[in-house]
This record gives C-alpha cells, structure tokens and sequence, in this order.
C-alpha cells in the first residue's frame, strides 16, 4: 500500500457525479481535506474483516475482489467490483468492524475519506444522504441478484455465468485476462477447482473459448450466453 495525496481533483473526479453531485465546489474542496488515496499493488489486501471501520472507501480505479474466509481456511469470494461502486461500504452505518475482507485483483487506486465527515454530511445534507443510501442500496441488491443467479444454476451454467459477468460488467469486450485463479472462480460458484478447470477445457474444445496465457477469448457468445441460461 502507497499513500498518494497530489492536489486536490476531486472538483473535476468522475466519481463526484456519482456520488457526491449534491456538494458544491466549496464543500467538495473540504471533503478533499479529509481523504486520501492510497495504491494497492496486485494481490494485496485493502483491509481485512474485522478491521474497524473509520473511513468511507471508494475504487477509483482497479478491480477488487469482497471475500471472507471460512472456517477451513478457504476463501469464499462475494462479488468482483471496479471502479466507483461501492462494496467496501455496504457496512459502514450498520457495523464497527468490515464483515467481509477486499483485495486487490489489479493494481488498484482506493480514495479513503473520513466516515466522521461521511456521517457530518449525511446528517446536514438530505439530498448528499439520499444519494449516498441509493447508491450503497443498489451495490446491496447487485450482490444479491448475483449470488441468486448463481446458485440455481448447474456447473456449466455457472462457469459460463461468471465468464459472461467478467466480459459484460467489468471489461465490456470478449477478450480479457481472467484478474481471478480457477480456484478463486471455483471458490465464487461454489465447486471444485478440478469441476471449474474441466468446465473450461469442455468450452475451449468445443470452439466456445480460446485461451492464451491468462487472456480468455469468447469465440461463440450466443452458445455461451445459452449455457448460463439453461444452466
């Protein structure tokens, strides 16, 4: 981890459309005053679950991943995020402690703001308040859509519905370098890294994928597409 506090951008960030539209430049400047961005290199944790929650975090730029880890040691992956949504924050007004760990799946940028001014906003600022609970509610409801889709689906189904997610959610395009293990796909539907690697070798072999190194192209979208549906 790397802290990184250039001049203030916020006034002019992508991310003040999303979430903070209802600050003016004045009071987008004060916000700055309480934040700072830090860089997370591949493969390192951004925080653990059951670290205390003192600061509202945003992906600025990057791919993470939500996970926790069980009993047995195994990591049980919630949802892959990028930019700008808000899975690192779905606890911070109902918990002291995150229930869930997030770490980086690429070189990742994280703009971490003091949640005691989250919180001053939230109660001076209706519209601030409603904006924020709107956004925080619809990353809520994406992690449960996903995890239900998921779960009545068969083997090939689910492969295929992760595949279909990574393409349509986080690259927007066929081709693109899987940010997660097999194991790490196995852990997120929820089967066996030998059933996921065997899975994908039925895809390659029968024209639906083509791989080279980590990079997986979609060949046939249409019978992938199919898959997940019928799956």
């Amino acid at each position: 981890m790397k802290d990184f506090d250039p001049e203030c951008l916020c006034v002019s960030c992508e991310f003040r459309e999303i979430a903070f539209s209802y600050l003016d430049d004045e009071m987008i400047r004060e916000l700055c005053r309480h934040k700072v961005e830090r860089t997370y290199r591949k493969g390192e944790i951004i925080h653990n679950g059951g670290d205390p929650i003192n600061e509202f975090k945003y992906l600025k730029s990057g791919l993470v991943k939500l996970f926790r880890n069980t009993r047995n040691g195994d990591e049980q992956i919630v949802t892959i995020t990028k930019p700008f949504e808000f899975v690192s924050n779905m606890s911070i007004f109902s918990e002291e402690r995150y229930p869930y760990s997030v770490a980086a799946l690429e070189d990742s940028a994280v703009c971490c703001i003091d949640l005691a001014y989250i919180k001053k906003l939230v109660l001076e600022n209706g519209g601030f308040a409603m904006g924020l609970l709107t956004k925080i509610s619809k990353a809520n409801e994406k992690i449960i859509s996903l995890t239900l889709d998921l779960r009545q689906k068969n083997l090939a189904g689910k492969v295929a519905y992760v595949l279909l997610y990574l393409s349509r959610e986080i690259y927007n395009s066929n081709v693109f370098d899987i940010p997660v293990s097999r194991k790490e796909i196995a852990d997120f539907i929820g089967m066996s890294m030998a059933n996921v690697i065997r899975t994908l070798s039925d895809f390659k072999r029968e024209g639906i994928l083509a791989f080279h190194g980590r990079t997986v192209e979609i060949q046939d979208r249409k019978k992938l597409e199919l898959i997940s549906l019928m799956g």
